[in-house]
């Protein structure tokens, strides 16, 4: 008797608490509200989590949809956040220069980061989308720049400090930032991307400077032919980190890496000794590779971060829209149209060139004037249609995850996932297009949802929300994962093995 007094006690304690919860808007909303999610409410042990997704393999599922609202468990560090520019160590010269900008305070991770960097220490930062991450690495920086330039012997081509980006798009836009503070505090920020390595190592560039932006492979390039110098370099930033730390650009990286000489901690004096090294990302793993170690000592590397990494971003609305494969034109359109009658700007994400296009083509021969981006265009074709968006010339933009990573977007409101990303790194940058420090309030993600995999990633995504936890698998290495797929579909017999 009295097992079955716990029982009902049990029951009825979480029937009140979930009554309790429902007085609150949900954070999870959906079609069929029996599966809403609700603040504080839990899920028993035995019975698992109740998904919205779980039935969206049958067929008869489509036409369904959930919402998510936030993150519940989100929290935030009040105490450090209120803090301000000069508390955290900021000058007062940098300080006049972000008030001209419009910057009274700084952002959580900046408050976090540039304590650390300005100390010299070898920092990790990795914090969600959007929330001004370049900021956090360039005040610091520029702020050692000024200190340390009056007693360093300047020379041409030998920066103090380089920031090294996967892409060009990423690279000419930190340039941008950086270019816009320096030209404060009468410094020199180089840009310096790929295209035109061969004219530069034929014709070298001949110029003073204290910052120099690059891409990758353009660097490296210079730096082994010596028509870039390495002895002034004191700083070095990988933006992006977690793509340069891929196993498709490691190897290059480690043997750039070794050249400079990394301590376990700069001593922060004029002129300086060795070289600091700062790493960021939005989506850091966990575990960084082991080649790392070949030109930093890991236990000197300080990890700051925010409460909102590797979760859903908790002030953007993402919705999760089931469809059939030959209903996603036609919702997409419909989309697109509410889109324009409202102003509204929107990017539009497909995991293949030819979708990319196929959905620009759609568009425009529906009178929708949209541009696409991917990563097979041309260098100056590309930089030219993404400056047309960017400029509001155009309001829609087509493209792959070319335009996922970095790039700062404040204009787009809202993201369209036509094709849902594989990988949840990927999934975390997309949305991160939108929601940004600068953007406007009512930023929104719509989400299509039409083939098995794609399926199964939402309900890992929705999961994760439900119980709390961080995305699942936030691991950026994707040549990496698409080479274990590989040989896990070899191994079950799924691909025959090549006679």
């Amino acid at each position: 008797m009295s097992k079955l007094r716990q029982i009902i006690r049990t029951s009825y304690c979480r029937y009140y608490s979930v009554q309790q919860a429902k007085k609150k808007l949900p954070i999870i909303s959906c079609k069929r509200p029996e599966f809403n999610h609700y603040e504080g409410q839990t899920y028993s042990k035995f019975e698992g989590v109740k998904l919205a997704s779980k039935s969206w393999l049958h067929p008869k599922s489509k036409g369904d949809y959930f919402v998510i609202y936030g993150d519940a468990n989100k929290k935030e560090d009040k105490e450090v956040y209120k803090k301000s520019f000069e508390e955290i160590g900021v000058s007062n010269q940098l300080i006049e220069v972000m008030s001209s900008q419009g910057f009274s305070l700084p952002t959580e991770i900046q408050t976090k980061a540039i304590p650390s960097i300005l100390k010299g220490n070898n920092t990790v930062i990795t914090a969600e989308t959007g929330c001004g991450k370049t900021l956090a690495y360039l005040l610091p920086i520029f702020q050692h720049i000024l200190e340390w330039k009056p007693n360093i012997n300047e020379e041409f081509n030998s920066p103090l400090a380089v920031v090294i980006t996967p892409s060009r798009e990423l690279a000419t836009q930190i340039g941008e930032v950086a270019q816009n503070i320096a030209q404060s505090l009468n410094l020199n920020v180089t840009t310096l991307v790929g295209g035109k390595t061969k004219q530069k190592m034929l014709n070298p560039p001949i110029e003073y400077c204290d910052l120099l932006v690059t891409t990758l492979g353009a660097y490296s390039k210079l730096v082994t032919t010596g028509i870039f110098k390495l002895n002034n370099v004191h700083h070095v930033v990988l933006d992006e980190a977690d793509s340069l730390l891929d196993d498709s650009f490691i190897g290059k990286v480690s043997n750039l890496m070794k050249k400079f000489s990394i301590r376990y901690k700069v001593e922060i004096q004029t002129p300086p000794v060795g070289c600091q090294l700062t790493l960021v990302s939005a989506t850091m793993p966990h575990e960084l590779p082991e080649t790392v170690t070949s030109f930093v000592d890991p236990e000197s590397l300080k990890t700051v971060t925010t409460s909102n990494v590797h979760r859903i971003l908790p002030h953007v609305p993402q919705k999760f829209l089931r469809l059939g494969k030959a209903h996603k034109p036609a919702e997409l359109l419909k989309l697109v149209n509410t889109d324009m009658n409202l102003k509204r700007p929107v990017m539009i994400f497909s995991n293949q060139t030819s979708t990319c296009d196929f959905v620009s083509m759609f568009l425009n021969e529906n009178n929708i004037e949209c541009v696409n981006i991917n990563g097979q265009m041309a260098v100056a074709l590309k930089q030219g249609k993404f400056e047309m968006f960017k400029s509001g010339k155009v309001n829609v933009l087509s493209c792959t995850d070319i335009a996922s990573r970095g790039l700062d977007t404040t204009r787009v409101q809202h993201i369209i996932n036509y094709d849902f990303p594989l990988y949840t790194a990927d999934y975390i940058h997309r949305c991160g297009r939108t929601g940004r420090l600068g953007s406007a309030q009512d930023c929104y993600v719509t989400n299509f949802i039409a083939w098995p995999r794609e399926i199964q990633q939402v309900q890992k995504i929705e999961a994760s929300v439900r119980k709390h936890t961080e995305l699942p698998s936030v691991n950026a290495n994707i040549k990496r994962l698409i080479e274990d797929r590989v040989v896990r579909m070899v191994e079950s017999g799924a691909i025959r093995r090549a006679a």
